[in-house]
Order: C-alpha cells, then sequence, then structure tokens
C-alpha cells in the first residue's frame, strides 16, 4: 500500500469529558463518536505543556518546550528547528497548515518579530508548502468573522455570517479537493475553538448554543466551585459539536474522494479548561482539567474499536505521525509512537507523563494513574526556562480524591510517596534536557517563611 495521508484535526483549549466517548452526557461529539469506534481511543491523555504556543512547539518538533525556547507565548520556534514538516517532506510528503500557528512571533515588545496580526514569513512557517494561517488567529479573527492570510501573505476572508470553524473546514475542502494527486499528503489543521474568544471575554459557540447546550452536567470537578463555568460551558459545549459537524464534513470528503481507506485521522486538543476555578483564567496549571485532552486516531495501523488506558502525551504524536509514514523518529523526539502501545509491541511504556507549565508559575509536574504531584520554583514570573530549586505544590490521589480538591502535599502520611514521586520527577526532568534540581518539601519552605518573616 502506498504511505497514508495524513490529517491532525486539532482543537484548542478543549477538555477530554467534553466528547460522548469520554462520558459526556449531551449529544456533542456523534461524529467523534463513530471515530472512535472506527480508531483507537486513549483513554488517559495529557499536555506537555497547557499553554497555546508551547504546546505547538513541543507537538512541531518533538522535544520538550524548553528544549527549543518557546516554554511561553510569542516566543518564534528557531528557524533551524527541524519540524514533522520538514521530516515528511524529505521523504516525499506534501505539507500544508491551516489554521493557528502560534510560533511565529517573539510580541509586540520585539516591532518588527511582531506576527501576530500580520501574514507569516515563509521562513517561519515551520516548513510546511501549502499555509493559509494566521500566527494568532484569535487575534485576526472572531467567531462570525475575521480573517486568515495565504501562501502569497495576502488576507482571506472569512465570509460573512458563516462561523469560524465552518469556514476554515470549507477551506480544508478545498485543499482536499485541489491537492496534487501524485503523492502523499500532511495536513495540520488548528482550529481555535473552543477558546475564548480573547477581545470578548467569553467563549462563542455558533448562534443556539446557550439554548441548546443549557441543560449541561457540571463536570465533578467544576462542581460547587467559583469561576465562569455556569455562564459559559454551553458556548463551550456549543464550539465542541460544531467542530464535531466539521469532524463530519472531513470524513464525508475523504469517502467523496476515495482517499478514506488510505488517510490516518489524528484529533486531539493542545490543552483543556478550568473555566478559572484553579487561578484566574482557563489553563497553565497542573490539574486535570487544564491537563486532559481527547485524543482519537483512525485509520492505517489505528482500527478496531480499541481503547488504551496507559497514559500518553503530546509529546508522543510527533514520533506516532513519523511512524506511520515509514519513518524512524530521531533519537532528540522525546516521545514513543503510539504504535508501539496498538500493537503491545511495547512492554516498557512510561508509567506517568511528564509536563512543563510556564506563565502563571515555572512549574513540573507528573501525572500517573494514581497520583498528581506539581512543584514551582519560588520567586519566580512564569517567563523563566527552569530553576535549579522548586518547592512541593500539589499532591493528589485521583483514585480516591478524582477531582482534586484534597490537596496532600503537607500531610505528613505522604512523606514517602512525595520523596518517591520527587525522584521520579526528576528524573524526567534530567531526560528533558534540564538540570537536576534541588525540591524542597512544603514544611522546609513554609519554615524558611517564618524564619525570614521573623527576622526582619
Amino acid at each position: 500500500m502506498n504511505p497514508p495521508n495524513i490529517i491532525f484535526l486539532f482543537s484548542d483549549q478543549q477538555r477530554w469529558d467534553t466528547c460522548g466517548c469520554y462520558g459526556q452526557p449531551l449529544n456533542t461529539t456523534p461524529n467523534l463518536d463513530e471515530l472512535s469506534k472506527a480508531g483507537v481511543r486513549f483513554e488517559n491523555v495529557f499536555t506537555c505543556q497547557p499553554v497555546c504556543g508551547p504546546a505547538r512547539a513541543c507537538l512541531q518538533t518533538g522535544k520538550y518546550a524548553t528544549e527549543v525556547g518557546c516554554h511561553t507565548n510569542h516566543r518564534m520556534l528557531p528557524l533551524g528547528e527541524k519540524t514533522i514538516a520538514h521530516y515528511l517532506a524529505s521523504c516525499g510528503y506534501a505539507t500544508a497548515y491551516i489554521g493557528k500557528w502560534h510560533l511565529a512571533s517573539c510580541g509586540p515588545q520585539d516591532g518588527a518579530d511582531d506576527f501576530q496580526t500580520k501574514a507569516v514569513p515563509r521562513e517561519r512557517r515551520g516548513g510546511y508548502d501549502y499555509w493559509l494561517a494566521s500566527d494568532v488567529l484569535e487575534f485576526t479573527s472572531h467567531s462570525y468573522d475575521g480573517h486568515m492570510f495565504d501562501g502569497e501573505g495576502n488576507k482571506r476572508e472569512f465570509p460573512a455570517g458563516r462561523y469560524r470553524v465552518d469556514a476554515q473546514t470549507d477551506w480544508v475542502l478545498e485543499y482536499l479537493s485541489r491537492r496534487g494527486k501524485n503523492q502523499p499528503f500532511f495536513l495540520f489543521v488548528s482550529y481555535i475553538e473552543p477558546h475564548h474568544q480573547n477581545d470578548h471575554g467569553h467563549y462563542e459557540g455558533p448562534v443556539g448554543s446557550k439554548e441548546r447546550f443549557r441543560h449541561f452536567v457540571a463536570p465533578g470537578d467544576l462542581t460547587g466551585t467559583d469561576g465562569d463555568w455556569r455562564q459559559e460551558y454551553p458556548d463551550y459545549l456549543g464550539c465542541i459539536h460544531s467542530l464535531d459537524e466539521n469532524v463530519g464534513r472531513v470524513r464525508g470528503a475523504l469517502q467523496d474522494l476515495g482517499l478514506a481507506e488510505n488517510t490516518l485521522l489524528i484529533y486531539t486538543s493542545d490543552h483543556g479548561s478550568h473555566f478559572c476555578t484553579r487561578n484566574s483564567e482557563y489553563k497553565r496549571s497542573c490539574h486535570d482539567g487544564c491537563i486532559r485532552i481527547p485524543l482519537i486516531l483512525q485509520g492505517p495501523g489505528f482500527r478496531g474499536g480499541k481503547c488504551l488506558a496507559p497514559p500518553v502525551s503530546l509529546i508522543d504524536l510527533p514520533p506516532t505521525i513519523l511512524a506511520a509514514a515509514g519513518l524512524t523518529p530521531p533519537a532528540a523526539m522525546r516521545g514513543h509512537p503510539l504504535q508501539e502501545l496498538v500493537s503491545a509491541r511495547k512492554t516498557a511504556w512510561p508509567d506517568e507523563v511528564f509536563l512543563q507549565i510556564s506563565e502563571s508559575q515555572c512549574g513540573r509536574a507528573i501525572r500517573t494513574r494514581k497520583w498528581k504531584y506539581s512543584v514551582r520554583a519560588p520567586g519566580t514570573s512564569g517567563s523563566e526556562p527552569g530553576s535549579e530549586v522548586y518547592f512541593e505544590d500539589f499532591l493528589y490521589d485521583l483514585e480516591a480524591d478524582p477531582h482534586e480538591r484534597n490537596n496532600l502535599v503537607a500531610n505528613p502520611n505522604f512523606v514517602k510517596i512525595r520523596q518517591d514521586l520527587s525522584q521520579r520527577l526528576k528524573r524526567r526532568m534530567v531526560e528533558a534536557g534540564e538540570v537536576e534540581p534541588e525540591i524542597l518539601a512544603k514544611a522546609e519552605v513554609d519554615s524558611q517563611t517564618e524564619e525570614g518573616s521573623d527576622g526582619k
């Protein structure tokens, strides 16, 4: 068989539990549920960085965000970094990118290097050939208006009155119908939904979402908390329902074009949303509402309606994509091809996922099936790439406390657990190219704080 086509469908800020196949009681995702029945669903999937730009840097390179200098938003992917597009092009794939990029700019303070609302120059497109994108799509569009830029830097306006997900998918279908027929293709589709609309301060589903999904069942981690989920969740689900409808459109187009049998579809998100219940906004925390995401693959190598439970990270997707194309992932990629789980060839799959957290903090965390353990660096703003010292911030027993309400980090009954998790976390940090840090127990930090206060 010819090398498979690969389409990566990427949502933004989508919790795992918004999908029916992950337990959502409302009929939000019938197409994704069908995709799951035909393919492989991964039950326990987590981002490796709960911030938009850093997560994208990890996906494009297969390296952790600190390794490529993109550990916060508004950091350009270094021009010399080899991306999945480069690897796939080298073995004959046509490569295409449609949607939000978020890896071209160094921020408005750098003037000439700010492409958040301007066309991204060719050299900053990560090696993709076909291009229809905005660096920060939420800055060039709203739910029913806006634009992206084509490969020549020209604005392409969303049609008046057309919901953004629908308009973007129109252009995806246009690419599929017009692409060259003589080579396999890799198409990365980066939606902005269900990300909140920054300048409006709200999630914006299609018209009618508030009514359609008003009878939602609140997720357990949100129930009884503050935050803005009570007013925002119906529109959030409306965004996801629209994404799902457009997954159905893509699948239908693949059938019509005779491409379905030899195309691998990948659906996932960059991170979730905790709806301002863990900090003052939606992400940048270690909690499952923020870090746990959906992941479904369907196509060559991923068929049969399987559901796999081992912990999986976004960092595992770049080597998975290369393996699907018949390439051996380079040693520089930190993850593992998911084909090893599907085929049961790999017996030493990691027992935990590793996360770097930025902007709200300079933090690190690991998440096993039972434990969540998170640390943060003292006295930092969150813009730092790392630290030599961290203090213990959170410990949750996820079996007893799945909604993470009872922080055990200062409980003396869990000293040995914390010591073990600390060693595991430090090992993962070293594997990610970081210096092995000192991790202080919370009691030590509290004691030092009290001593400093007494001495004033």
